[in-house]
């Protein structure tokens, strides 16, 4: 299966901790200590949709991204 972009949206958790939901991939929620880990659950859980999806013989819901040969994507980056 080609990489497929999903986009995120990530809050900081008054108790410590990150929260992903994807408002282009209906029940993805993922929590984790670190925005990398919140980000790694994510992928994990979205790849479990997915292939749901595809097993069942649906459509992916529109909004999921097959990446053409170039694009722009933002990083976390650790400071």
């Amino acid at each position: 299966m080609p990489e497929i972009f999903v986009k995120l949206h990530i809050k900081a958790l008054e108790g410590g901790g990150y929260l992903a939901i994807s408002p282009v991939l209906p029940g993805l929620v993922a929590q984790g200590r670190t925005i990398a880990e919140t980000i790694e659950i994510s992928q994990d859980v979205a790849r479990k949709l997915i292939e749901s999806f595809e097993e069942h013989g649906d459509p992916l819901p529109p909004g999921i991204v097959m990446p053409d040969k170039e694009m722009d994507i933002e990083i976390a980056v650790g400071m």
